[in-house]
């Protein structure tokens, strides 16, 4: 006959979150071990360095600047906006691909800038970018 006890019988378990978290850790051990024991064995180079670097050919690009009472300079030559259309046409003939980079003057009439981009679309101008003035204006 089986007399019952007072104290609860609990069955043995192993837990395998503890044994988890120390495998990680003797993993971690054993690799910071063997990565102090390997000894570096590399030369010592002294490789030349440049002291001044030229570009040898500069790459062909369209700089238009719009300044704020709505006028258009392509390459530093002011132009009219029918004449900016064929000079930049002319431009384009031979390789659409050229880029045509817009600095507009902060004080440019949102519509100017936008008629330039228009006018180099039309144009034919495949790639269109914004040169942005990086400087701290004044005041700010």
């Amino acid at each position: 006959m089986r007399f019952g006890s007072p104290i609860p019988q609990r069955r043995a378990r192993i837990e395998i979150i503890p044994l988890i978290d120390v495998m990680f850790f003797l993993l971690a051990s054993f690799m910071m071990v063997s990565l102090s024991l390997q000894k570096l064995r590399t030369l010592r180079m002294d490789l030349p360095s440049a002291t001044r670097a030229t570009r040898s050919a500069k790459p062909e690009l369209l700089r238009v600047d719009v300044r704020a009472n709505g006028d258009i300079q392509l390459d530093s030559r002011h132009h009219s906006l029918p004449e900016f259309m064929d000079v930049l046409r002319q431009r384009l003939g031979a390789n659409t691909n050229l880029p045509v980079y817009i600095q507009a003057d902060p004080m440019a009439a949102h519509g100017d800038v936008l008629r330039v981009v228009d006018s180099a679309r039309a144009a034919g101008a495949a790639r269109i970018s914004f040169q942005l003035d990086t400087s701290p204006a004044g005041g700010r």
